[in-house]
């Protein structure tokens, strides 16, 4: 669950303490528990359509390159990270620290993107270093994934090695001539977030001889959206990546991997298991991947004091068919499906799975569980203080470092 949808859950938890009061006369405790069991099960399946701030903005100096926000878990983590402002509309890249105190910290300003910082009162503080490809100084063009529910855009960035690349003659959909021979890299961002998430895997991957296509998928703001506008956790959310497969092998592709991060290694595991093209995966990288998501969820609910019993109902409600209308849903989430720690079996390429012990949204302990099901294909990296989905953020050498080790290990150049 990303940053707004915890805040969105909070606000609902809110509601749930005020509601026995206000529905007193109704005897209404068992009202208040099944409003809250409704709203919290919402939470988890609809995509967030107003993101709340969690950083203020304490002094920009423009002169001086650098910007003072308020001190959170996040906002003093060492490394370079992004913040949205003005209701995502601006932009800025964040540095390393130039000071702190225990209340604020000052870091460098190493781009304003979008916006006038100047301005902004408060903002969004993030893993999206990069906003577009333009960031990363590579040749790339836009292209379509034609999915079962229409065009998704993605980011193509051809391989340097192939020359039989010619990225002006490559057409949005429909082209079926080589854009990349051999080896391919699908990245596959997280839950409430954009394809933007995932420009920062591109640089390692590509100086390795791999053509990368950074995907969008329904429900995200890019793709089209599913008929019942939820997310499937990964059970549907998979059927776009494989697509994407599919546009891969159409262009060239004969060997992919997958990246994905949070929910996106969710679906990543699914595309795995259940795509017809899923021979072309010859392994698959996880960073703060959810591979089970009934424990995933409760972390997030204790965390924010939600009752057991609140918890318990909220995935019932999601996952009983005749209940799932009232979460929005067109169908129930099976989570034993979901379930890789319980389903280890069942996988059969390399993973390499990256995660932080401090996560705070995806615990690490199913990680470790799966790490420990299939030590025979998953190479388990434990980081320490990075936080959820911010490695390259907090660490990019040793990002960089455990991705391309890892390659050079399973296909060798």
């Amino acid at each position: 669950m990303s940053e707004s949808g915890r805040h969105a859950v909070g606000r609902a938890w809110l509601l749930y303490r005020a509601l026995p009061a206000l529905v007193a006369v109704a005897g209404g405790a068992a009202i208040a528990a099944a409003t809250m069991t409704t709203l919290v099960a919402r939470v988890v399946v609809t995509p967030p359509r107003k993101r709340s701030d969690d950083t203020r903005i304490l002094a920009v100096d423009l002169d001086g390159a650098t910007i003072t926000l308020s001190r959170t878990a996040d906002t003093s983590l060492p490394g370079r990270y992004g913040l949205w402002t003005d209701r995502d509309t601006g932009h800025l890249k964040l540095g390393e620290i130039v000071s702190s105190t225990p209340t604020t910290v000052t870091r460098h300003l190493d781009g304003i993107d979008l916006g006038q910082p100047e301005r902004a009162a408060g903002g969004r503080f993030s893993g999206w270093y990069h906003v577009t490809p333009d960031d990363i100084d590579l040749p790339w063009r836009s292209v379509e994934v034609e999915t079962e529910l229409g065009a998704a855009p993605a980011w193509l960035i051809p391989a340097a090695s192939d020359p039989a690349v010619d990225t002006a003659a490559v057409d949005p959909v429909g082209d079926t001539a080589p854009i990349g021979r051999g080896r391919w890299a699908i990245l596959v961002h997280g839950r409430g977030v954009s394809r933007a998430e995932a420009l920062r895997a591109v640089p390692v991957l590509h100086g390795r001889g791999f053509t990368c296509l950074v995907v969008s998928w329904r429900n995200d703001g890019d793709a089209p959206p599913s008929p019942d506008g939820r997310y499937g956790l990964g059970a549907t959310e998979w059927n776009d990546v494989d697509a994407a497969l599919g546009f891969a092998r159409d262009h060239g592709a004969r060997d992919v991997v997958l990246v994905g991060w949070s929910m996106g290694g969710a679906i990543s595991l699914q595309a795995a298991r259940n795509s017809p093209h899923a021979p072309l995966i010859r392994g698959i990288v996880l960073e703060s991947p959810v591979v089970a998501w009934a424990p995933t969820l409760d972390f997030q609910a204790q965390g924010m004091r939600i009752p057991p019993a609140i918890r318990r109902a909220s995935v019932a409600l999601l996952s009983t068919p005749s209940l799932a209308a009232i979460a929005g849903q067109s169908t129930a989430v099976d989570f034993a499906s979901l379930d890789f720690v319980e389903r280890a079996s069942e996988i059969t390429v390399p993973i390499l799975l990256m995660h932080s012990d401090d996560d705070g949204f995806v615990p690490i302990e199913a990680s470790e569980a799966l790490a420990r099901a299939r030590p025979d294909i998953v190479d388990f990296h434990r980081w320490t203080d990075a936080r959820h989905a911010k490695l390259w953020n907090f660490d990019p050498d040793r990002f960089d470092r455990e991705i391309g080790e890892w390659v050079d290990r399973i296909l060798p150049a």
